[in-house]
């Protein structure tokens, strides 16, 4: 097996090695759960990949949403370039699950928009842990819904052999057997064609433009090759192949007759169940819908939808868990759970939702009872998948550190930066403190934050602030990702001087010309304002070396009384070790377009191409009221959005989306 090997041009530092040394520890006796707590800023991805190389297991780092998963992927495959660093999200650009709104007898289709790309990227997940050990996969909580079945995604792989005898007719079923198409017009993924002796087939999970090349010399298998798609170069001569289905849900022909037996006899059931209620409609719906997809599993071996009948297909008793991506890991495998307080929560929310969904499809026809059994696992069969798990976390919740055998702090940042000060004061005269001490800021070049309760109040500050002539904007949800990007620059550049919001904690996103915020309402009681929002927000001071917070109240919460009394003990810490060591904390310095980063280094708010200086001499000469001038700058930020979204560079994608959305909104195609 090939090592998990870290390259990077940084050794541990701060508390990182110890850190470090204690995680690694208690999973080699076998602690169950451990937590690593640790400050914005402090390292914890790097700490993760030398817990990874320490220990030498699979994994799976499992993060809460598309954005923060995309960054950690770009962050592992720097670490890790000689190993198998994969990334499993949703595939879905855009998704209506189906659903029926029985109040208003609204039944509303499922209708999707499938990335092939993300497509690709899981069925090379699924395929690196099917052949090799060295594998990190960057996750969503897409990982707990139901998948195809492991054993039969490997059983159903195809082996070949260099000399070896073969029917050219038997293995061009074979391959539509394991869902690939005939195609010799079109060579693309999930294609094979087939040319006299030689059959050419395009892997769905290879993460390049690879394909393999097999030569019959009659009825043997004379060379296999592995070519590049573009140019037709011979990559590797292989005296073997194995190539996996092109989808994960597959079954072989043989059984899928048995299993539309099953299917069949199951709707008999649930139709003469729905008759006995009474409900002569929805029985005949469901016999319609049932019988067409029985057809065309009989004839194609899928139909639409199949994964309703995943349950019956994997012969699951009813409420057995279903397979999913945990299931083609190892049992011996390392799972790290990043930004625990919010991804474990949303792993136990998922079921309910999707379970509430389903009963009315069943209830009303549209599917047979089985079809609950297609769902994401339940926290108690997410928790018994699991071999060992490490929470990584600047604030666990109370579960964790419960759950936990070990909770390691990690205090300090390789930096020397210390957590901010943090003074309350009260709400009378408040508006008059703000506006003096932005004004120090605005004196040293430094920026300021406000965070407010409602998005009136943020709109209705910006207008105060702004009439005492102050740079100032506002974020809320309703500002498009272009104008947010573009205010964060602004805020960075010093074009603003003062930046309101309701939550600024968006993940990727660094200020250290931050130096002072603001906070209002702060005894407020609620999730805004809870411990672990207002330790995430004393967070964002923490890049500027004279960081300061102030919390304005006119009484002490509790919530308000354990983040200061956090912040204190962390600071007196870090305090301490940089005198031991003579560090002196100073801002980092960061370039002003890496607010966001792609996978090479380079800023989101400028496209990685040459032709970015091009595309800016277009868009700013451009009259946009001429139609062909219009067309040429939709179609160069077309191209520019597709290259970002191939990099999973989803924020740079959405940018070029919303830019060429205002130009058709205001002059039209």
């Amino acid at each position: 097996m090939r090592e998990f090997k870290v390259v990077s041009d940084y050794e541990p530092s701060g508390d990182q090695p110890e850190a470090i040394a204690k995680l690694v520890e208690g999973f080699k006796r076998g602690d169950k759960y451990q937590t690593l707590k640790g400050v914005t800023g402090s390292g914890k991805t790097f700490t993760m990949a030398k817990i990874i190389e320490a220990v030498q297991r699979p994994t799976l780092i499992i993060s809460h949403n598309k954005t923060l998963s995309a960054q950690l992927y770009r962050e592992f495959k720097t670490f890790f370039p000689n190993n198998a660093v994969e990334y499993f999200v949703s595939y879905y650009d855009y998704y209506q699950p189906e659903a029926y709104v029985p109040a208003r007898d609204l039944y509303i289709e499922k209708d999707a928009s499938v990335n092939r790309e993300i497509d690709k990227l899981r069925l090379a997940a699924t395929y690196a842990l099917m052949e090799r050990r060295d594998v990190i996969i960057i996750a969503t909580v897409s990982c707990i819904y139901g998948l195809g079945m492991p054993d039969l995604y490997k059983d159903m792989r195809l082996h070949l052999t260099r000399g070896e005898e073969i029917d050219m007719h038997k293995l061009a079923l074979r391959l539509s057997e394991i869902q690939y198409q005939r195609n010799d017009m079109v060579f693309e993924r999930g294609n094979f064609r087939i040319r006299g002796d030689v059959i050419e087939i395009f892997p769905t999970y290879m993460e390049t433009d690879e394909a393999y090349r097999i030569e019959l010399d009659f009825d043997e298998v004379a060379r296999i090759r592995r070519f590049d798609v573009m140019n037709g170069n011979t990559i590797e001569e292989l005296d073997e192949l194995q190539l996996y289905p092109a989808k994960h849900f597959v079954v072989p022909k043989e059984m899928m007759v048995s299993v539309t037996d099953k299917i069949q006899k199951e709707m008999e059931e649930a139709v003469e169940t729905l008759r006995a209620k009474g409900k002569m409609l929805e029985a005949e719906r469901l016999k319609t819908r049932t019988t067409y997809d029985i057809e065309m599993m009989k004839e194609m071996g899928y139909c639409s939808g199949i994964e309703n009948y995943s349950a019956v297909i994997a012969g699951r008793k009813s409420g057995e868990p279903p397979a999913t991506l945990l299931h083609y890991f190892p049992d011996d495998f390392l799972c790290l759970i990043d930004e625990a307080h919010v991804t474990v929560p949303q792993i136990g929310a998922m079921y309910e939702g999707d379970r509430c969904r389903k009963q009315n499809l069943v209830d009303f026809g549209f599917r047979l009872p089985s079809a609950l059994d297609h769902r994401p696992l339940k926290a108690d069969e997410f928790t018994a998948k699991m071999n060992q798990v490490i929470y990584v976390t600047a604030t666990p919740r109370p579960q964790e550190v419960k759950q936990s055998t070990q909770v390691v702090e990690q205090l300090i940042r390789p930096t020397g930066l210390l957590d901010p000060i943090i003074e309350v004061r009260p709400t009378e005269g408040q508006m008059q403190d703000i506006y003096k001490e932005v004004q120090k800021r605005i004196e040293k070049n430094e920026r300021s934050l406000i965070l407010t309760l409602t998005k009136k109040m943020a709109e209705d500050l910006t207008d105060y602030l702004a009439n005492l002539d102050l740079k100032v904007k506002y974020i809320h949800s309703e500002i498009d990702t272009f104008e947010r990007v573009e205010i964060l620059k602004a805020l960075r550049m010093g074009e603003i001087d003062v930046l309101i919001g309701i939550n600024l904690l968006r993940e990727g996103i660094d200020l250290p010309e931050v130096s002072f915020i603001a906070l209002l309402d702060a005894d407020k009681i609620g999730f805004l304002r809870s411990t672990t929002s207002l330790i995430q927000i004393v967070g964002r001071a923490a890049r500027n070396a004279d960081g300061m917070v102030v919390m304005y109240a006119d009484r002490m919460s509790d919530a308000m009384k354990e983040t200061i009394d956090e912040t204190k003990r962390r600071r007196s810490i870090q305090e301490a070790f940089n005198k031991e060591h003579g560090i002196v904390p100073k801002t980092i310095i960061k370039a002003i377009g890496n607010i966001l980063e792609h996978p090479d280094g380079q800023p989101t708010d400028q496209a990685p191409e040459s032709g970015d200086a091009y595309l800016n001499e277009v868009k700013k000469n451009a009259n946009l009221f001429n139609a062909k001038e219009r067309k040429k700058l939709i179609e160069l930020l077309k191209k520019e959005m597709t290259e970002a979204a191939e990099r999973l560079d989803y924020e740079t994608a959405a940018v070029y989306r919303d830019q060429i959305q205002e130009i058709q909104q205001q002059f039209g195609n």
